[in-house]
């Protein structure tokens, strides 16, 4: 994630003041898949931002719909019974986003129905009230197709539906649906800002929307979808220089070899994938990016040629990116850990400090390469195909580092092996990641002679081999070691950052539930995002 370009006595950025983001819409519109990916990319640029869902907090505090009353999702006049327990989820929710705005968040992203005029406007003014800004972010989908898929993929995988049979819980899925039908008014209120969605970004319309971040979100919003799709990273082959950012080296025979063995594995994985969902690869397109370096451009040849010609007849799409190219080393290019300690003894130190902001002289920081990715991070947004990116590791930890959701002071510290792939799996609820090994020839582990293109081992000192090491070359792009609490220490921030562990506990608790459905549920998974 990109951490912020500037910083402000609120902590808030781009003078946008707080905001809170209403989802508005019918169940099995997309609202969490919306939610989630805003979540996403907001925490990515800087901005303190998390989703809290009614549905989560209903289930955390009450039970899955087996301990609700029986008119609890039904239309018309509620027992006093069920009033009561709606109202205390209802103002607990809310208490959780009036406490997470306490604690220096700046967008909350409330993850609810809100399906009729009256709740809104009593959500709306109590949020205004306390000097927060209101959108509302409505979801619309008329497609019964969509709604079914859905469903089937996202909504009977959740507590609320364990133990039934899928034909039933969806049945039952559907019947709560009509039933919100009755009652549901669309967002026709001119006195708030709010962005209507079509079929999860086919179109959109806006309305007082104002300001720098808000005209952001809707940037962002106007490139998502939520088309099934696998996106893969792998790392460019070995190449015959690969201690210098300057040469741009072709791959080395090994790194030929690596080239035709990833084509291998990305096959292999990628049918067994979409088989296990009942898709077809032969159906698919699979489109490759790669940077400009030829290293990773070649990588990618034997997905649209047999090797032996190196003609690249088109059997894949791929796609060049500039932006993709590595973290420049400046003035480090070509030192080892040793060299750059003796030579700039205090940079050395400061990088070691702090190796996501700090920038070696005439070099880049990777805070400057996470904004020089925005472009590719929205292109990857809009694509719909199934993707691989074949790149260097530096690039990969910020592409991964977005999609997963980690914090911009451990983007140093992703490891990417060279002759590992790495599958990502968007969803409603985040993304899905595993590696697979298919490599371990030259140019994979740091005993390989010359390879300066690689992950460094554990040294004497703990510091990822940068203290008396292997002398490799290129340790600026693979520096990886557990950067975690070594920011700039200020008390904001600490209360900050055990905000963010807290959120990270709950999404990986919900992980691991979602793992253990996973077991009962056919492999379909996320959670109910309504009352």
């Amino acid at each position: 994630m990109v951490g912020p370009l500037f910083t402000t006595d609120s902590g808030l950025l781009y003078h946008a003041g707080k905001i809170i983001i209403i989802a508005v819409g019918l169940p099995a519109r997309g609202k969490t898949h919306i939610c989630r990916a805003l979540e996403r990319y907001l925490r990515w640029s800087g901005v303190k931002t998390q989703v809290i869902s009614l549905g989560d907090y209903r289930r955390k505090t009450v039970g899955g719909a087996q301990q609700l009353p029986p008119d609890y999702f039904t239309f018309g006049k509620k027992s006093a019974q069920t009033a009561a327990v709606r109202k205390k989820v209802k103002d607990g929710c809310e208490q959780l986003i009036l406490d997470f705005f306490d604690r220096g968040g700046q967008v909350a992203i409330y993850d609810a129905n809100n399906g009729t005029r009256a709740s809104r406007k009593e959500v709306a003014e109590k949020f205004e009230a306390r000097g927060i800004h209101v959108v509302f972010l409505e979801s619309v989908c008329n497609n019964n197709d969509i709604i079914e898929a859905n469903i089937r993929s996202v909504k009977i995988s959740s507590p609320d539906y364990r133990g039934w049979l899928p034909e039933k819980a969806v049945a039952d899925y559907w019947s709560r649906i009509r039933d919100h039908e009755k009652y549901y008014e669309p967002v026709e209120e001119t006195e708030w800002p709010f962005i209507r969605i079509f079929d999860v970004g086919d179109k959109i319309i806006v309305n007082r929307i104002q300001g720098y971040l808000q005209t952001k979100i809707i940037f962002f919003l106007m490139n998502i979808h939520n088309r099934f799709r696998v996106i893969y990273f792998a790392r460019s082959g070995q190449s015959l220089i690969e201690h210098s950012y300057k040469a741009d080296s072709d791959l080395s025979p090994a790194g030929w070899e690596y080239a035709e063995k990833l084509k291998q594995a990305v096959m292999a994985r990628r049918a067994e994938a979409l088989k296990e969902r009942g898709l077809n690869p032969e159906e698919r397109r699979l489109v490759i990016w790669t940077s400009t370096r030829l290293r990773s451009h070649h990588t990618a040849w034997p997905f649209v040629a047999p090797i032996s010609t190196l003609s690249p007849t088109s059997m894949h799409g791929t796609v060049d990116k500039n932006q993709m190219l590595e973290i420049n080393p400046g003035v480090w290019d070509g030192l080892s850990p040793e060299d750059a300690r003796r030579l700039y003894p205090e940079e050395f130190e400061r990088f070691v400090m702090d190796p996501y902001t700090f920038r070696a002289p005439r070099a880049e920081s990777y805070h400057d390469l996470s904004v020089r990715l925005e472009p590719t991070l929205i292109e990857l947004e809009r694509e719909q195909e199934d993707l691989l990116i074949i790149g260097h590791a530096s690039v990969i930890r910020c592409l991964l580092a977005y999609l997963i959701g980690l914090p911009a002071s451990e983007v140093p510290a992703v490891e990417v092996a060279r002759g590992d792939l790495i599958e990502v799996v968007p969803t409603s609820y985040g993304v899905r990641s595993q590696s697979f090994h298919f490599w371990s020839g030259p140019g994979r582990s740091a005993d390989d002679e010359g390879d300066g293109d690689r992950d460094w081992e554990e040294g004497e000192d703990g510091m990822g081999g940068l203290g008396g090491g292997t002398g490799g070359k290129n340790f600026y792009e693979n520096y990886a070691e557990d950067t975690s609490g070594k920011r700039r220490d200020s008390k904001a921030e600490s209360e900050w950052e055990e905000f963010e562990r807290e959120h990270h506990e709950n999404e990986k608790g919900k992980e691991e539930q979602e793992r253990d459905h996973d077991e009962h549920d056919d492999g379909r998974t996320v959670i109910v995002d309504s009352v």
